[in-house]
């Protein structure tokens, strides 16, 4: 992951993202399937791996991803949607 372009490392993010809320849905109704939990737990990582890295690459996310101590970064790139690969 830590060398795909913007627009591949978003497609990741969006459907891993996709696959938390799901699973999260479905552990609503089964609170107890240890398949479940673990495929959480395992789209949980993948998330927070993936994130973290474009934000390391490309810049935040989100405005949660912002970082103020050297000023308002959030418009200093072009946000996510902006660009595809380079």
């Amino acid at each position: 992951m830590e060398n795909m372009c913007r627009e591949d490392l978003m497609k990741i993010i969006q459907s891993t993202n996709f696959t938390v809320v799901e699973l999260g849905m479905y552990l609503d109704t089964h609170p107890e399937c240890p398949w479940g939990l673990a495929a959480y737990e395992e789209a949980c990582h993948t998330l927070k791996t993936a994130s973290k890295i474009y934000e390391k690459n490309f810049g935040p996310l989100t405005i949660h991803g912002v970082e103020a101590e050297n000023g308002w970064s959030w418009t200093a790139t072009p946000w996510p949607w902006q660009k595809g690969c380079d």
